[in-house]
């Protein structure tokens, strides 16, 4: 695996991962996001429905909680959890907890971590966890760490002794991973942890970077566990340890004023799981990422998605008529349970490609939702993973051509 940039400028970093899988045939643009998924399947979509979409993530991500009651099954198929969940090619990066479910705190130990299925809590050492591994056989997968400290008023104590866990936990697997036969075309990323404390955090990354590993995680960064600023300030202190030849991924990150801060602070990985937290919400994707390409062409441009829809932003909107928006309902989606939308005959995104737009209205996924047919899900799911991939790669080329700050104003107007 290697990190080829073709541009930095102020921290943000434009280029390609290369060499990725077992024979090194993928590779992904950065910035970029991975292709979410719960037990290896994107939810409420078929591999043959998926494959509608164009321009996927070359890496698909699959996370180790969702997998560990299956170990033995896994183990005794001895082929991976690509073929054994029917994958398209593609890479898979394995990750410890899914980023768009909550889990419990508490249980970890200076030996073990805990993962949490449907069954319950199940506690993983060193030895088990690399077993898992193997199991599964991803390309690259995330050492096992100490992931609890975003929490509010978290002890410097409780920080350091984090660190020091994540550290000790690094060392043991990767001399684990070069005695298994398994992974042995496999990469390990190593976890940056630190909370927010900053002395902390460039200790974790200094210490990281020493080890023999393809790349970083950073993780407790989450959306709820800290302000935007701080959070952009401890990315910006943590990037400038690592070395510039690997990658940096972040967890947790999906909103996308928040992905753009975070790629001005170095970061060039993000999971996808934004998305599905949107389907779930019963909204739709629905914000402005196109810039004009040239200045003086300014105002000969075709109207952007909300000009051309002729309206503002959901939430905004939803507030000024009294309406209740889902929880956790941010301003760049569109809340189709509202019963404005009942007669409403637009497709989701006017010029939207995906299969959704091209072939219903909103009127229609609208009467969907209110009645609960699984089909709503399918069919939003299909548009937010084509609009959220669509501003990745507008925010590639805004990078490429210098004009990220235009980008940015697009996006959060």
């Amino acid at each position: 695996m290697k990190l080829e940039l073709s541009k930095v400028v102020r921290g943000c970093r434009l280029g390609v991962l290369t060499g990725i899988g077992q024979t090194g045939q993928h590779s992904l643009e950065v910035p970029g996001c991975l292709l979410y998924t719960r037990c290896a399947t994107v939810p409420h979509l078929t591999q043959d429905t998926l494959h509608t979409l164009s321009s996927l993530p070359a890496v698909t991500q699959v996370t180790l909680d969702s997998l560990a009651e299956h170990y033995e099954v896994l183990e005794e198929f001895k082929e991976g959890v690509r073929k054994f969940s029917g994958l398209h090619d593609t890479a898979l990066y394995c990750s410890l907890q899914d980023p768009a479910a909550t889990c419990p705190t508490g249980h970890i130990t200076n030996k073990t971590v805990s993962v949490w299925g449907s069954g319950g809590r199940i506690e993983l050492t060193v030895a088990k966890f690399m077993a898992m591994q193997a199991a599964i056989l991803p390309d690259f997968y995330q050492s096992m760490a100490d992931g609890e400290t975003w929490q509010a008023n978290t002890s410097r104590k409780r920080v350091r002794k984090a660190v020091d866990r994540t550290l000790a936990h690094l060392d043991e697997c990767l001399i684990l991973h070069h005695k298994t036969q398994e992974l042995k075309q496999a990469e390990i990323f190593g976890v940056v942890e630190g909370g927010d404390i900053r002395e902390e955090r460039v200790r974790s990354a200094r210490e990281t970077a020493k080890r023999p590993v393809a790349g970083f995680v950073l993780d407790g960064f989450q959306s709820a566990a800290m302000e935007q600023d701080l959070r952009s300030q401890l990315i910006t202190a943590v990037t400038t340890e690592l070395p510039q030849e690997k990658p940096r991924l972040l967890q947790g990150v999906g909103r996308p004023d928040e992905v753009i801060e975070c790629v001005e602070a170095g970061v060039d990985l993000f999971e996808g799981f934004f998305p599905f937290q949107v389907t779930e919400r019963g909204c739709a994707l629905c914000f402005n990422y196109i810039i004009v390409p040239d200045p003086e062409t300014a105002g000969t441009s075709p109207p952007t998605v909300l000009e051309s829809n002729g309206e503002s932003p959901a939430v905004e909107k939803l507030k000024e008529n009294g309406d209740s928006s889902p929880e956790n309902m941010t301003q760049f989606e569109l809340n189709l349970k509202d019963t404005r939308y009942r007669e409403d005959f637009c497709p989701l995104v006017e010029g939207c490609g995906c299969y959704c737009c091209k072939n219903h209205k909103r009127a229609y996924i609208h009467h969907l939702l209110v009645t609960n047919e699984l089909l709503a899900g399918v069919l939003l799911m299909l548009h937010n993973t084509a609009h959220y991939l669509g501003f990745f790669r507008a925010l590639r080329e805004a990078m490429a051509v210098d004009r990220l700050q235009d980008f940015k104003t697009r996006v959060l107007q």
